[in-house]
């Protein structure tokens, strides 16, 4: 093999990635966001996450594209870990597809009309069809047609001159002795990692390995353990997607290097052990273009069977192999805010991914409130410290979302998409605004620690009572935001008039209890600033549920019975509140 041979080579390689590369970009350009939304949708059992993980990777010809696709999913909290495995273990087998596509590659023709059915033919006439479709169209789906005909052109040109450049080497003694090598499983795999690793690609690994069956040397012993590493070294550039990632998306890529780790120890071992015993006759095989997509299939086919049972073992692994960030609980459970910029150009998706991101800053803010106002009654530094991060977290994802929402909706909207943007820039601020008002309880709650201030048991009653009030309304707001139920919604006005004049009789039985010498004034200074952040955050609940209710406008302005509904609304608004008002009643 002379440096000719070795520049067709590296030539046929990087013209068979670039036509990969353009067939598949083609296809998924070709479906739209339709691929996106499935992963996302389409995923609530792990049966259909390895179904779909499959057939997206077979129409973007990439395990790595789905996998870190799934990434930038669990990245952002729109999917779970669990459900990222199924689709990862569907892209380990999707991606063998590619392989009996270069299968094509090895017809070949003899005279006439067999001619026409060989590869070259193929791919002359792909090629053909690609460019008038690309070159001599206007239609946006026709050009990304044409693109796809000629990525497969191009990858057909680039298998054919890797397979005619190696195949001097089935002359070569030295050559047949270095594949004869890789019959040592260990040796094997170490090669086939390398070979994907650099790559960057298992399908163009694979590629390769079908065009080294142009020399005959290349049998089923070697064969196996090389797609065994090239499965294993796929992972790579996935593990490269997740600098800047999340915890969780992190977990994600591990899963892609755990899965076929696991499956070469466990599948290979099945077969090593029983070959002692069996003693294969098939292993001297001389592998074909065919034969090699056909292992390929067979064991990534076995792996998923074989790692199916185990996707909880597999989740509960990477929650060990990454390391829980020093948080306290509740941090955990509203991690930083991640915003894939790779969603935008799908307007749904971006959406949705922030609805979910937006739902996350609802919880955080009752979740902060809720602590903040339970260590009035039981203080605890460590809980202090959290209602902080907690504070400090939802300004962070206050401006990441708001910042996502403005690229966003540079985009053309459609009425309900305009309705759903609007409703998350309305409540934004106010679902920041109550984290900042339980912080404000988080500082008294410590100044009454710190200074040993007590309250009355008459006090610490009342308190209990608007507490109990504060809670329910939280819940209204955040339930009914999302679920986005108008029902909730209609309730949390009534509910903040009751807390509202709550809090006013708080403050005149306060002042009497001052004037007879029952409370002292160091104790009406932290009681009046805690009866302004409860106000605010009613005031603040109020505003998201009045944003909700007026998205809802044209619902109630329907069939031209807009006053009768208004004093419908006006009677049942008075039967809430006065419902609410013996519920909280401090008598």
């Amino acid at each position: 093999m002379d440096i000719k041979d070795v520049i067709s080579l590296l030539s046929g390689v990087a013209l068979f990635l670039f036509g990969m590369k353009l067939m598949g970009d083609g296809l998924k350009k070709l479906a739209g966001n339709k691929l996106e939304i499935l992963l996302y949708k389409l995923t609530n059992t792990t049966l259909k996450s390895v179904g779909l993980g499959a057939g997206v990777t077979a129409v973007i010809q990439s395990s790595s594209a789905t996998s870190i696709m799934t990434v930038g999913f669990v990245n952002s909290g729109m999917m779970k870990v669990r459900q990222a495995i199924g689709i990862i273990l569907g892209a380990i087998l999707g991606t063998s597809v590619t392989g009996w596509i270069i299968c094509l590659s090895g017809l070949q023709g003899g005279s006439g009309i067999v001619q026409l059915v060989s590869a070259s033919t193929i791919a002359g006439f792909a090629a053909i069809i690609g460019i008038y479709f690309y070159m001599f169209t206007s239609r946006a789906s026709t050009k990304q047609l044409g693109s796809i005909f000629l990525g497969f052109a191009v990858l057909m040109f680039g298998m054919s001159l890797m397979s005619g450049a190696v195949a001097p080497l089935k002359e070569s003694q030295s050559f047949i002795s270095i594949l004869t090598a890789f019959s040592n499983p260990i040796l094997g795999i170490l090669v086939g990692i390398l070979i994907s690793s650099v790559l960057q690609s298992a399908s163009a690994a694979v590629g390769l390995l079908q065009a080294l069956t142009a020399t005959d040397a290349l049998n089923f012993s070697a064969a196996l353990p090389l797609l065994i590493g090239i499965a294993i070294g796929a992972a790579v550039p996935v593990l490269l997607s997740t600098f800047g990632a999340g915890r969780d998306g992190k977990r994600t890529a591990y899963v892609y290097l755990i899965a076929n780790v696991m499956g070469a120890v466990i599948c290979g071992a099945i077969f090593y052990i029983s070959d002692i015993f069996i003693d294969y006759a098939f292993a001297d095989l001389t592998m074909t273009t065919v034969t090699v997509a056909l292992l390929n299939t067979l064991y990534r086919l076995a792996v998923v069977v074989v790692l199916f049972p185990f996707v909880g073992f597999m989740e509960k692994f990477t929650d060990k192999i990454v390391p829980v960030d020093n948080y306290t609980r509740n941090l955990q459970a509203f991690p930083e805010v991640h915003l894939e910029e790779r969603f935008i150009p799908y307007t749904s998706l971006a959406l949705a991914q922030c609805r979910e991101v937006t739902n996350n800053l609802a919880n955080m803010s009752r979740t902060s409130a809720n602590i903040a106002i339970d260590m009035l009654f039981a203080y605890d530094e460590k809980i202090f410290r959290e209602v902080e991060s907690l504070e400090a977290r939802s300004d962070q994802y206050e401006d990441s979302i708001g910042t996502y929402l403005m690229k966003v909706t540079r985009k053309e909207l459609n009425s309900i998409q305009n309705v759903e943007s609007s409703k998350m820039l309305h409540t934004l601020p106010d679902f920041e605004r109550i984290s900042d008002h339980a912080l404000t309880i988080a500082y008294v709650a410590k100044e009454i620690h710190d200074n040993n201030i007590k309250y009355s048991e008459e006090t610490l009653g009342e308190l209990k009572v608007l507490r109990y009030a504060i809670g329910e309304i939280l819940d209204l707001t955040v339930d009914s935001f999302v679920q986005d139920s108008v029902d909730m919604a209609s309730k949390v006005e009534p509910l903040r008039t009751v807390i509202e004049k709550l809090c006013n009789d708080l403050k005149a039985n306060h002042i009497e209890r001052l004037k007879s010498g029952v409370a002292t004034i160091d104790q009406g200074f932290t009681f009046n600033d805690l009866l302004t952040s409860y106000e605010r955050i009613a005031g603040h609940s109020s505003n998201i549920a009045l944003a909700m209710l007026e998205l809802e406008t044209d619902a109630y302005e329907m069939h031209g019975h807009l006053k009768k509904l208004s004093e419908d609304r006006q009677r049942q608004f008075d039967n809430i509140v006065e419902q609410y008002f013996k519920k909280y009643s401090l008598e």
